[in-house]
């Protein structure tokens, strides 16, 4: 009942059966009509309407053309979960039939929950899924949602056992079943997820008193953060979306951008988290019962935080009276550190795309390492996601050595002891994702906190974040990186902040228009082959993330240069009213090999390789890193590379302190309508990398 209420609405429309295939071989609904263990499921599609406002059912939809991808239950799967809503919810109905319903409103709901989670509709550019392209990752989902507006997981075992939302089998037989508009894959389990959200989620756990992550849980309620993880859409947008008032942009060359068709809105804003976690083993193993009263437990929990010193003496301040809900609380603290402000399934904590020595053609075999820096919630924090060919997993802070001379691999070799951060136990039983509608959870082995050491660990390294990574919004909606050609998904529209102001780190005036480029598998030479672009008099101003450490740092801008970009004045400060200026205006067009940065192409002699680095930075630029490349092309980087377009011009230094929030601002200098904002990737890298005379900053 619950699922049903965020079914999409659409516009009123009626399927063009005329376009039906009308070749000797079959729809996906006329394979279906002719195999029995089907009829139930058939029965359902003839009845359920492709939309609230629609008056063509899903049969109809599935007999036109298309490309869907259909997890079909038999007909003993239906009544299975017929007898599990009856045995559940003995208001909904009287029996486990679809006659015992009290109501036909109860009925056609749970009717949409079967029908609409068993089907992802991939549009016209995108072909259905067959099992080899699937989510390769254990608990992967697939990039496109289903007709309920939901991710669809996929969980493995064994050498052919696969299980659709972790309990739904896929026959081993009846499978990858090809039809004239899609696939079907036989089910032995209705796909019915709870749709329960992160506070419900927890809640239960609480109720129930069940043992896992029954303390977090309980320090989450004490904490008062029950309200904010139970937010799943804003509706404010949702409205302004159906009513016509955040349009597409009709056609993205007529307005100035070099290339691209239709600039899509996005259809919602969504909310989402993702909460790393202690298991209840490890608070066991501190001497602490998850059982006890919260009275009893948080004081313990408080004592240990602060006998461990799981808080930086340096620059935290706090209270450890029992006002958990207080942001001033070190439980309050050290909890909001492990919680992200964005929805991040097992396969995109971190991206693998074109980093050094990677392929599109042979995704299990990593290149060098990558990682994510991402701003907690409450008090914004820098949290790092890494992982390496040789790290065995994704892990939080891990800060590992690398062979990253200017011959060296770029892989990790070694990972000293008091830097291996915390892995996350993406694939335990603990972990949960596509049952709580708007989050993830992960357990994680070790503790976590934000210690003196492990700001210290992240201050010694250069931080380089892509210009999504500041966009919570980006990765819960489904904006950055989807692995999908449907267009709607390639070039995204985000509408002016006067009209609504999507992105909550970002605020661009009324003379731009901002589109975001996924670019997925085309062979660019950026950071994960994706670009922010905005065409127009821009202005557009970022809230950064935060540093970990006070010290001198550099911030760098990375620009994959050309001619269709503008002149931009660069802003730096914390207060953003009243931002200064840095620096002269840049010219974006310029390439690193422009002649007044001193350019020339690395040679053989490291020596003198050092020296034109050298010669560049009194200039104030960089060649671009050796670690980004055009679909892992060792020879097609941004550092080596035929053209040398990318550059990273160091646009501020001086001191930045991890308790303020900075914002950069960028202003087109030009009278010219036509010329293009752009951003790859930004750098906040402190005075001992850059400026070490004992180990000079490496190119990677």
């Amino acid at each position: 009942m619950v699922a049903a209420a965020f079914v999409l609405q659409a516009c009123k429309e009626t399927i063009d059966t005329s376009a039906r295939y009308v070749f000797k071989y079959d729809s996906i609904l006329s394979y279906m009509q002719r195999h029995e263990v089907y009829s139930e499921y058939v029965k359902l599609l003839e009845v359920v309407p492709v939309s609230r406002a629609s008056e063509s059912t899903v049969a109809q939809l599935l007999s036109a053309r298309g490309h869907y991808t259909v997890f079909a239950p038999t007909n003993q799967a239906i009544e299975e979960y017929l007898q599990t809503v009856y045995e559940e919810n003995p208001d909904l109905m009287s029996g486990p039939t679809w006659d015992d319903f009290f109501t036909e409103h109860k009925r056609d709901s749970i009717r949409k929950v079967i029908v609409y989670n068993s089907i992802i509709d991939s549009g016209d550019e995108v072909e259905a899924f067959e099992v080899s392209g699937f989510p390769e990752t254990d608990g992967g989902e697939f990039q496109l949602n289903n007709m309920m507006d939901r991710k669809v997981s996929v969980r493995y075992s064994g050498v052919d056992s696969i299980f659709i939302m972790g309990t739904a089998p896929v026959s081993l037989t009846e499978r990858d079943i090809l039809c004239l508009n899609g696939v079907i894959h036989q089910i032995g389990k209705a796909i019915a997820p709870k749709d329960v959200t992160m506070a419900s989620y927890l809640q239960e756990i609480l109720d129930q008193d069940r043992e896992g992550i029954l303390v977090a849980a309980k320090v989450i309620q004490a904490c008062g953060l029950m309200d904010t993880l139970s937010k799943i859409r804003d509706e404010v947008y949702e409205d302004l979306y159906q009513r016509g008032l955040i349009p597409d942009i009709p056609s993205m060359t007529s307005l100035g951008f070099a290339e691209g068709g239709i600039g899509h809105a996005p259809r919602h804003r969504n909310y989402g988290f993702t909460f790393f976690v202690e298991p209840d083993d490890f608070w066991r193993s501190q001497g602490m019962d998850p059982h006890a009263p919260t009275s009893t437990l948080l004081p313990k929990l408080m004592d240990w935080l602060v006998n461990n010193e799981q808080y930086s003496k340096t620059y935290d301040t706090f209270t450890t009276d029992e006002n958990y809900k207080s942001e001033s609380n070190l439980i309050n603290q050290w909890i909001t550190y492990h919680l992200l402000p964005m929805r991040l399934s097992p396969d995109r904590l971190v991206f693998h795309r074109t980093e050094y020595g990677y392929s599109y053609s042979n995704p299990y075999r990593y290149g060098v390492p990558v990682c994510e820096y991402y701003a907690t919630m409450g008090k914004r924090r820098l949290l790092k996601l890494y992982e390496s060919a040789e790290s065995n997993g994704v892990y939080l802070n891990r800060c590992a050595n690398y062979d990253n001379g200017r011959r060296g691999t770029g892989h990790e070799i070694s990972c000293d002891p008091d830097k291996v951060g915390c892995k996350v136990m993406r694939e335990d039983s603990l972990a949960v994702g596509n049952d709580i509608v708007n989050g993830c959870i992960y357990p994680i082995d070790a503790p976590l906190a934000y210690n003196d050491q492990t700001r210290m660990n992240l201050g010694r390294t250069r931080i380089r974040f892509d210009g999504m990574s500041m966009m919570p919004e980006a990765m819960t909606n489904d904006i950055r990186l989807l692995k999908t050609r449907e267009d709607r998904y390639f070039h995204v529209h985000i509408p002016r902040t006067s009209t609504y102001n999507y992105f909550e780190n970002m605020q661009q005036n009324d003379q731009m228009n901002f589109v975001y480029y996924s670019a997925y598998q085309d062979a660019w030479c950026n950071l994960h082959s994706d670009e922010m672009k905005g065409v127009g008099r821009f202005e557009v101003q970022f809230k950064l993330p935060p540093v970990p450490i006070r010290t001198t740092y550099e911030l760098r801008y990375d620009v994959l240069a050309n001619g269709n970009r503008g002149v931009g004045q660069l802003y730096f400060g914390s207060d953003p009213e009243n931002l200064p200026v840095t620096g002269i205006p840049l010219d974006l067009t310029l390439p690193a090999r422009a002649s007044q940065f001193g350019f020339e192409a690395d040679t053989e002699d490291d020596d003198y390789n050092a020296e034109i680095d050298k010669r560049m930075r009194n200039n104030g630029v960089m060649k671009g890193a050796m670690s980004v490349c055009q679909n892992g092309n060792t020879g097609q980087n941004e550092r080596i590379n035929n053209n040398y377009e990318n550059v990273r011009r160091i646009v501020w230094r001086g001191t930045v302190d991890p308790d303020k929030t900075y914002y950069l601002r960028i202003k087109s200098v030009l009278d010219n309508d036509r010329k293009e904002f752009y951003m790859d990737y930004l750098e906040f890298c402190p005075k001992e990398v850059y400026d070490n005379p004992e180990t000079p900053e490496d190119v990677w």
